[in-house]
């Protein structure tokens, strides 16, 4: 093809035919710039088409990232209510009075319950690998990369209290238990050593004891008592679930 126009080219010259050489020649760079233009929109497609390609892949793991801890979630919050639920159990006993206690077992059940302390922590590999390795651009939906540049921010905000409470139980309130219950894998046994004065269920410690537990997990289950950060990160999981699911926009 290059030797056909070349050939054209030396023939107009030889012809001393200028003016059509010169139409010829613009012609011809018109066509080289075409095939130049063609060649980088070509190119660009491919990009483009690598591109989505990576997108889709990293959606996919994303998505699956975010079902999982969103499970998680949901099971952590299952047992933070089942532990306040025996905290307002015991609430509802204050003050005890050993000599009227009519079930025993029942109050080693919440005991028990209420001393088991939960953190969440989900997994965040695939989301910190686009904010590290600045590759969070390649997220073509805005909404999307907003919440996930987001994240870490609303999952810190949500863990604060998750925090304040574990570290609340392990410095203070695991304490008095160590001094005053037995530990046991059968809640049974809590309270059913001879050694144990019960008489320690009486005390003001106690009450406080248990009044300090109670308001730790309520700042944890209910959102109307404190900013809703609960509601926050469970809304935020929902909606980048959704906006991640490929099948979707199938």
């Amino acid at each position: 093809m290059i030797q056909f126009f070349r050939k054209i080219r030396q023939r107009l010259f030889t012809e001393n035919k200028f003016t059509k050489y010169a139409l010829y020649a613009v012609g011809e760079i018109f066509l080289v710039v075409i095939g130049i233009l063609l060649a980088l929109q070509i190119n660009n497609w491919n990009d483009r088409r690598k591109e989505k390609q990576k997108e889709a892949f990293i959606l996919k793991d994303l998505h699956q990232e975010f079902v999982f801890n969103k499970k998680l979630l949901d099971s952590i919050m299952t047992h933070h209510k089942r532990t306040f639920k025996s905290a307002e159990y015991l609430k509802s006993r204050l003050p005890i009075d050993v000599n009227t206690i009519d079930n025993l077992d029942s109050l080693s059940y919440h005991l028990f319950t209420v001393s088991f302390a939960y953190t969440y922590n989900p997994s965040t590999g695939i989301i910190n690998s686009l904010l590290n390795n600045s590759t969070i651009e390649i997220i073509s939906n805005d909404e999307l990369r907003q919440l996930l540049i987001g994240w870490k921010d609303v999952l810190s905000d949500y863990q604060e209290e998750e925090l304040r409470a574990s570290e609340n139980y392990l410095n203070h309130l695991k304490p008095f238990e160590k001094e005053h219950f037995k530990y046991s894998l059968d809640y049974k046994e809590l309270l059913s050593d001879p050694r144990i004065d019960l008489t320690f269920l009486e005390s003001l410690a106690f009450d406080n004891y248990v009044l300090d537990r109670h308001n730790d997990l309520n700042n944890i289950v209910n959102t109307t008592t404190w900013t809703g950060e609960l509601n926050h990160i469970s809304k935020t999981m929902d909606r980048i679930i959704e906006l991640s699911n490929t099948k979707s926009t199938d």
